[in-house]
């Protein structure tokens, strides 16, 4: 599926879903989305992308387009069965509102009404697993997460015989930015996010996609034509949401979708929220569409949703604050820093996760680290290893083989994929590379894996 495609679609999906102000929100902000939209179908080559980009236009803007003057067209007629006389197609008139060709003549065996309508596509089975929760943390040091002189024992004691260790999960880079921003859309890193996006910038408007899905040039902010794995999971009525800890706004309220101005820098007071932890808020396809603002949600709406399946989102993705996340020098003074705050979060965010009714019906928790955080001078030497990048992740669910390891070597392009595996997505950029591979073939004992 194209990105323009996969955009409409998840434009037909939200419009079954929302009224009211999350509908006005989407038709309100549509502009800056068409335009990208409708320029993205403008510059490319492929013929599809112009019909698409007007029916994306025309689906986020129906709520506001006046009512038509024109007079009503008589109806078209169709062949009555046996050659008889024609009848009206429809007696109230509908069927001549459609611009729709004449239908073809009818066999000499069989007449055919004027409109058809196109078998649907068969839906893909789903998956043994429909609920994946993501905790993203920052990395201590493989040894000093799963070592046996570990600084996180509730993660390698008490979760870890649980679950199945992937040891040689190793990261792009050092900067959260990069890793997240892999993770959900496959971009890979560019000199911005390995810096972790000092300001909140948007690519140049002479940034575009090349034919592997990877976006030229220098930015944060990505173009609307560049899906994420929210676009994905909510073109296949799929429900996502990012649980971010802390998220408030300028008056220090809970809120969604909370990032800086554009081209503004972003100062984020010891223990509180920070967007750089918030991949979601850096595409244009959320931002503008209105999914960001729906689905980018504090993390205190976590425990009212985890209480009923119905409720509990397919894809779940929680960022606790730089401090919980175990980022040294992030954390209110006298607080428990780096790995000690990360595993204290552990282990009163996923007991809950792990009694929740979704996760033991079919359920995958993934406990991961996207940025390396800087060494804890207070907290006890650990042996270093060999790649400072290796940060080993954690898989919990009744499909995972408790004490198991996974040596394959993965990246955050893998994460992605392996996501995109289990929902039965499309890979975007980096997801799709030759020696990218997945752990959902093996998870799930499928043979014929990557």
């Amino acid at each position: 599926m194209t990105a323009i495609s996969t955009l409409v679609a998840k434009a037909i999906a939200a419009a079954a879903t929302i009224t009211g102000k999350k509908f006005a929100l989407m038709v309100a902000s549509s502009l800056v989305a068409t335009t990208g939209i409708l320029a993205a179908g403008l510059t490319s080559g492929s013929s599809d992308l112009g019909p698409l980009a007007a029916l994306l236009g025309r689906n986020l803007a129906a709520n506001e387009a006046p009512v038509s003057t024109e007079p009503e067209a008589e109806p078209e007629t169709v062949a009555e069965p046996g050659g008889g006389p024609s009848q009206p197609a429809s007696a109230s008139g509908e069927a001549a509102s459609f611009e729709s060709p004449p239908a073809p003549a009818p066999s000499n065996t069989e007449a055919r009404s004027e409109e058809t309508e196109e078998e649907p596509a068969p839906e893909a089975e789903p998956g043994p697993i429909q609920h994946v929760f993501v905790v993203s943390l920052a990395s201590p040091g493989y040894e000093a997460s799963f070592g046996t002189a570990t600084q996180m024992p509730y993660l390698a004691t008490t979760l870890r015989p649980q679950g199945s260790l992937l040891s040689n999960y190793t990261l792009l880079d050092g900067a959260v930015a990069s890793n997240s921003i892999a993770a959900v859309s496959g971009q890979r890193p560019n000199a911005l996010t390995k810096a972790d996006c000092p300001t909140y910038s948007d690519f140049p408007p002479t940034s575009s996609a090349n034919s592997a899905g990877f976006v030229s040039g220098q930015g944060c902010v990505y173009p609307v034509e560049t899906l994420s794995l929210g676009d994905q999971v909510a073109s296949a009525r799929l429900k996502w949401h990012a649980y971010m800890e802390g998220m408030v706004d300028e008056t220090g309220a809970p809120a969604t979708c909370v990032h800086p101005e554009p081209d503004v820098a972003e100062t984020p007071l010891p223990g509180g929220y920070s967007s750089r932890l918030n991949p979601f808020a850096y595409f244009h396809s959320l931002l503008d569409l209105g999914d960001c603002a729906t689905n980018d949600v504090p993390l205190t709406e976590l425990d009212e949703d985890l209480k009923k399946v119905e409720t509990t989102p397919n894809y779940s993705y929680i960022s606790p604050t730089p401090c919980n996340a175990g980022v040294v020098g992030q954390c209110p003074t006298g607080a428990p820093q780096g790995a000690a705050a990360a595993d204290a979060f552990l282990t009163t965010l996923v007991p809950k996760i792990l009694k929740s009714a979704a996760y033991k019906e079919d359920g995958l928790l993934i406990v991961t680290f996207n940025q390396i955080s800087p060494a804890d001078p207070s907290a006890p030497a650990t042996p270093s290893s060999p790649n400072p990048l290796k940060v080993g992740a954690l898989l919990l669910s009744r499909y995972a083989s408790p004490g198991g390891t996974d040596a394959v070597a993965y990246d955050p392009y893998s994460m992605l994929r392996s996501v995109e595996d289990i929902f039965q997505l499309d890979y975007l950029a980096g997801a799709d590379g030759t020696k990218v591979r997945s752990f959902a073939p093996a998870l799930l004992g499928q043979n014929g894996g990557d």
